[in-house]
């Protein structure tokens, strides 16, 4: 395995995910410990900005980048999301829907690596991760009922690019599921 720095930083963002959890769930540090988890959560997502375009823009990008990055933004932003469910802030069905996705793609991509198929996260993926970071910062922020119809909508867009991007990236790679003969 090659540890080139966008390799290094997807490490880091999965490294991240235990303090955010902790912070974020249990105030130990009073009305601080939102805002020491939302930056925790902000630093681990932009270090997945960050890792896409060095590894793009250096010609650095890997057969493991490509398998661990969007695994470390499925444990991030899930984590964030499971955390979310039990403070009360997204309902849990909403969750369980881009949880089911993230399985269903899991396994996809398994299938494709038995076939030797490394399958890179396509743009409405992507898209669909930058709405749910968003969407978690806002939640994690709690701005109270102020900003309802923001969350709402925030909420729903995850939801609605969720099932999009799923439904893209299954006709995409559909040749992945053929029987070979």
């Amino acid at each position: 395995m090659q540890m080139n720095l966008p390799n290094k930083l997807t490490l880091f963002r999965v490294v991240l995910i235990p303090f955010f959890v902790a912070i974020l769930m249990t105030y130990f540090m009073g009305d601080k410990s939102r805002w020491i988890a939302l930056v925790i959560f902000v630093v681990a997502s932009l270090t997945d900005l960050l890792d896409g375009k060095i590894a793009r823009k250096y010609n650095l990008v890997t057969t493991f980048g490509k398998f661990a990055d969007p695994l470390a933004d499925k444990l991030l932003v899930c984590s964030a999301m499971i955390c979310l469910v039990s403070l009360d802030r997204i309902p849990a069905w909403v969750v369980i829907v881009i949880i089911a996705r993230e399985f269903i793609i899991s396994g996809f991509r398994l299938v494709a690596a038995q076939k030797g198929i490394v399958i890179a996260a396509g743009w409405s993926g992507k898209i669909k991760t930058v709405v749910q970071m968003i969407m978690v910062i806002v939640l994690v922020f709690d701005f109270g009922k102020s900003v309802y119809v923001l969350v709402q909508i925030l909420i729903y867009a995850s939801l609605a690019l969720t099932v999009i991007s799923l439904c893209d990236y299954l006709m995409h790679n559909r040749g992945v599921l053929a029987e070979e003969e």
